[in-house]
């Protein structure tokens, strides 16, 4: 059961505190590295990994004086250290730290939001379960077409979220990786076993070529990856608002005890989290563009991506956890009323057999053409008439030439189009 929205997990990965114990993490994984190939002595090792820690407040206070946070940092964790400090980010540069941590933060970002989205899939299996054989009309260009069944719309939102799921997992691959590599990413003062060492202690994969920072069409993909993924969730809000619409109102947003819909209307109940959804979804693709932008640096690096990744990777992360739980907890309520998706499929009094009319005329004979012509100079009919299609069909004399009344009747039956429903549900074990 979907329960009250709070921010811990996702909270706590963008907070100050997990962001400095993640360069920590950087910083001793470098250091044990160097330690392995013998430039740091074993008992400097020891008082490192006892010692270092950093005090959030602190390292605010030094960093107003150096205006940098990464010596102040620095210098923070050093005064818990003591002399064997030196060894601290030898031959490393800034983004070396910081560019390492980011991809730890953003892998565990990404598998936050993989547990959520693995969560929408749960539910909306659930309702498609409920809902197999819920026949509805199905609609293009939003009119009337032939019958389907809310349970396969459900089903085509759980594909959707399968790739999604599977869209995350790559992301999340492209950006598990590191670089230790120095000033330009040439080695100059490190060991480049020193990398691998520690990428490998960090579970992330050493870049294969880097200058001072990993190469941001990975930050981008994973934005991008965010963003199709949140139009994925306005693409189901958008539907749920489509059905909610008054003269439609095949489904509905739960609607709690004490809600109001409107200050100055008492009976409104409007689709509020599909719109919300809907709006954050345009955030997230923003935010994406901007990734986009980041991908073009000034020779080995500039610094303009850092300022703005600061805010669109924790926000992007922070909002699309948001939406998943909210949509989540939709749908896990959604109202969905059969009885008025019985009566608008029959709404337009028949039509939705037109095909079949007019594949059984072709069958028995008529060209595609004259078949056609028949069938659409009845359907226009009913449609400026509200006389029902069947009884136009039975009493036109060309139609009765090639279809009995018994064999009309057999045409004008729901059932036809769910016969192969329990195939597609087979195709996901159901």
């Amino acid at each position: 059961m979907i329960t009250r929205y709070t921010l811990p997990e996702m909270g706590r990965i963008w907070s100050e505190e997990n962001r400095f114990r993640k360069w920590l993490e950087v910083e001793l994984a470098a250091c044990e590295a160097w330690a392995e190939l013998g430039a740091i002595p074993p008992d400097a090792l020891g008082q490192i990994k006892a010692r270092a820690d950093f005090n959030v407040e602190r390292i605010r206070e030094i960093e107003q004086v150096t205006r940098h946070d990464v010596i102040a940092f620095l210098t923070c964790v050093g005064a818990y250290v003591g002399d064997a400090a030196r060894y601290i980010h030898l031959g490393m540069t800034s983004s070396d730290v910081v560019d390492t941590a980011l991809s730890l933060l953003m892998r565990e970002a990404g598998q936050n939001l993989l547990a959520r989205l693995q969560q929408l899939k749960t539910v909306l299996l659930d309702r498609a379960r409920e809902h197999r054989k819920t026949i509805m009309i199905g609609r293009t260009h939003g009119i009337h077409a032939e019958p389907t069944t809310f349970g396969l719309k459900m089903l085509l939102w759980t594909a959707e979220t399968e790739r999604n799921c599977d869209r995350i997992q790559q992301a999340v691959k492209r950006i598990s990786v590191g670089k230790i590599s120095g000033a330009v990413g040439t080695y100059a003062n490190l060991d480049p076993r020193v990398e691998e060492l520690a990428c490998r202690r960090l579970g992330l994969e050493p870049a294969r070529v880097s200058t001072q920072v990993l190469q941001r069409d990975r930050h981008a993909e994973y934005m991008s990856t965010l963003a199709v993924i949140g139009g994925s969730l306005e693409k189901f809000a958008v539907e749920i608002r489509g059905l909610q619409r008054t003269e439609v109102r095949e489904v509905e947003e739960p609607f709690r005890a004490g809600q109001k819909g409107s200050s100055a209307m008492p009976h409104k109940r409007n689709p509020i989290i599909a719109e919300r959804v809907g709006g954050l979804a345009r955030v997230l693709r923003g935010n994406a563009a901007a990734s986009l932008e980041n991908m073009a640096l000034w020779h080995e690096r500039d610094i303009s991506h850092s300022s703005v990744e600061r805010v669109i990777i924790p926000d992007s992360t922070i909002l699309l956890d948001y939406m998943l739980f909210k949509l989540t907890e939709l749908l896990e309520g959604l109202l969905v009323y059969p009885e008025n998706m019985l009566r608008n499929l029959e709404r337009t009094g028949g039509l939705v057999f037109s095909q079949r009319v007019l594949l059984a005329l072709v069958d028995k004979g008529l060209s595609r053409e004259d078949a056609y012509r028949l069938v659409q100079q009845n359907a226009m009919e009913c449609w400026q008439t509200g006389i029902p299609f069947k009884a136009l069909l039975a009493g036109d004399a060309e139609i009765g030439k090639s279809l009995t009344a018994a064999e009309l009747e057999t045409v004008f039956n729901y059932d036809w189009f769910l016969q192969h429903v329990d195939e597609i549900y087979r195709r996901f074990g159901l």
